[in-house]
């Protein structure tokens, strides 16, 4: 309440001029031995949220927050229990699955010039093994209504806008913008494997972002994004990649930091 924060709020009757980028995120996922019924459920509620975050702009100086536009999900708004994360292991919650939702939206910004001020990371754990990954391992976001929210910033001088639905498959985000911007993101995978170490077995990697000058075409900075790594809670059974002992885990780290 004490806030000053200006909070995105108001919806354009069209989508802006500019397409800066675009992703479709499969709604239905093989996830281990998840029950599908809970998919199903996802995709219900992700139907209903999608609507409430559709054709807002975020103009210069304005917050937007996942929260705030979808506000509480109850059985009484038409949610229904989806897979949500509870102390390291699959469970189910009314609304679970929406961080789909805001795994869309992040990965979209990080293709803008928007800054995300206020982003959870849940990289610690490897809970599936994966099914047509199209985005690299640990690059999502975790949300918890009334106390872990996705917020993005508009530091820049014209407006941004999310546009985003569904239909039978894929919720479908595109990000807008009022004019073409003069850099261009591009983020990658580094360092990307599997490591056991005292018994267990760990997923490591690097997510990378480059900003690209669109006139010169030389890329003009490289930031690390998240580093994980991940504890795989799946039978390793199911990994399809050598499994580094810890040696050579220790010695990938060396030469990742040496520049090699």
């Amino acid at each position: 309440m004490l806030s000053r924060t200006s909070f995105a709020r108001n919806r354009g009757e069209d989508a802006l001029p500019v397409l800066v980028y675009r992703h479709n995120s499969l709604i239905r996922r093989k996830l281990g031995n998840v029950d599908l019924r809970l998919q199903e459920n996802k995709a219900v509620s992700l139907g209903i949220a999608a609507p409430m975050v559709n054709l807002v702009v975020i103009r210069p100086g304005e917050t937007f927050s996942f929260w705030r536009l979808v506000g509480s999900c109850t059985e009484a708004k038409g949610y229904q229990e989806g897979l949500v994360i509870n102390r390291g292991r699959a469970d189910s919650g009314i609304g679970g699955g929406l961080c789909q939702f805001t795994n869309l939206l992040h990965w979209m910004v990080l293709h803008s010039e928007l800054t995300v001020v206020e982003h959870h990371h849940h990289g610690d754990l490897d809970l599936f093994p994966d099914f047509n990954r199209q985005i690299p391992f640990g690059s999502g976001t975790s949300i918890i209504y009334n106390y872990l929210d996705y917020r993005v910033r508009n530091d820049t001088d014209q407006s941004f806008q999310f546009v985003v639905s569904t239909n039978d498959d894929y919720l479908c985000g595109e990000l807008r913008a009022e004019r073409v911007s003069g850099v261009k993101f591009h983020i990658r995978e580094e360092d990307a494997y599997f490591y056991e170490a005292r018994g267990q077995v760990y997923r490591h990697n690097q997510v990378m972002r480059l900003t690209r000058d669109k006139r010169t075409g030389l890329v003009t900075s490289t930031e690390k994004i998240i580093e994980n790594n991940a504890l795989v809670t799946y039978d390793r059974g199911l990994i399809n990649a050598p499994i580094l002992p810890d040696r050579q885990h220790a010695d990938q780290k060396t030469v990742s930091a040496s520049g090699a």
